[in-house]
């Protein structure tokens, strides 16, 4: 496919998402691309600890999962929980020999679970990222059309840790909106302007400028609603900057949204959900809630007029789903009486 091609098909997606915000279902979270020696028994085994332990930063949303003792055990034993691997190669020009390694879905919650450990779930919200770079060419966005394998490696930083990423499409529109003075300043108030479009509340900016020693220096601001966070690093290449920013988005994004399940919390919940019209809502609705990892069952125990009632099987408390069910902008939080179910929410079209 040509850039044109790709041009085309990052603008139809960001006609199709316009005005909305909903989470995106990440399909790859039990599944690491992880370097391989060779295609031995042994090399495989320790590729096989590699990419358990990406699936499990992944999944946790954080790389503090890794220090604790249930999770190094299992990490000792992973060879014998792959589902199921592929040999692939690396992009060039290295063309490292890779593996696809897949682990199955319920192993990993339940090992999760079991360490007392944070989860996030696979509903997540997608990030805007403006990139500016300062090399021997000048100064340039990093986007689809003119710099497509840069683009491609931020995406795969962005799949390492599980994020959905979203980057602009740099029309008119784009380029009206946000200078590359202003990007380079980091302009906290122009990026805002510029995403305004693409109707997201996480956006990540970043600039990068060469040193004569040959490594990168580079500073990235993450905006969420009306918070800022900022990081400086020196790298030694594109990708560590990237990965750099990303592992900043992530480990914001996951404080914010993993949640700890434990026996405590776990239990019924009742919920209902306003003006659902006609079955494409409800199967929405049901498909939407037996998706989330922490509800255990979703059964439908009545329906009437435009009301469904809900009843919830789940490993977290009412507040704690609550953050995770309000993801999705469909469903709108209404108060009740405290004599009401204990999650109320009008479907929105």
């Amino acid at each position: 496919m040509g850039r044109k091609g790709v041009f085309l098909i990052a603008l139809l997606s960001v006609l199709l998402h316009a005005g909305t915000a909903r989470p995106e279902v990440v399909q790859d979270l039990h599944t690491a691309t992880v370097p391989v020696a060779d295609q031995s028994a042994k090399a495989l085994a320790a590729a096989s600890r590699d990419a358990l332990a990406a699936v499990l930063v992944k999944v946790s949303g954080s790389r503090q999962v890794l220090v604790s003792a249930e999770i190094k055990q299992a990490l000792s034993g992973a060879r014998a929980q792959v589902q199921q691997y592929a040999y692939t190669r690396g992009r060039s020009p290295a063309k490292e020999l890779m593996v696809d390694i897949e682990f199955d879905r319920n192993y990993i919650l339940n090992l999760i679970r079991s360490a007392g450990l944070p989860l996030w779930t696979a509903n997540r919200p997608a990030v805007l990222a403006w990139v500016i770079v300062d090399s021997a060419d000048g100064r340039q966005f990093i986007n689809w059309d003119s710099t497509p394998e840069e683009a491609q490696l931020l995406v795969d930083e962005f799949s390492r840790r599980g994020v959905p990423v979203q980057i602009p499409v740099f029309d008119l529109a784009d380029l009206g909106a946000l200078t590359m003075e202003s990007a380079w300043r980091l302009d906290a108030n122009a990026l805002k302007r510029a995403s305004t479009r693409y109707n997201v509340q996480n956006v990540l900016a970043g600039r990068l400028a060469r040193l004569s020693s040959g490594d990168g220096a580079g500073d990235w601001s993450y905006l969420y609603e009306g918070d800022q966070s900022k990081r400086s690093a020196t790298v030694p290449d594109l990708k560590a900057f990237f990965r750099n920013g990303v592992e900043l988005v992530a480990d914001k994004m996951a404080a914010r949204y993993a949640v700890s399940p434990n026996a405590e919390n776990s239990g019924e919940l009742r919920m209902v959900v306003l003006g659902v019209t006609n079955y494409v809502d409800y199967a929405k609705i049901v498909g939407f809630l037996q998706n989330l990892e922490l509800i255990e069952q979703a059964q439908v125990q009545r329906i009437w007029g435009q009301q469904v009632e809900l009843r919830l099987q789940t490993a977290v408390d009412a507040d704690q789903l609550a953050t995770l069910i309000e993801l999705n902008d469909q469903l709108a939080p209404v108060s009740v009486a405290e004599t009401g179910p204990q999650l109320t929410y009008q479907w929105r079209q």
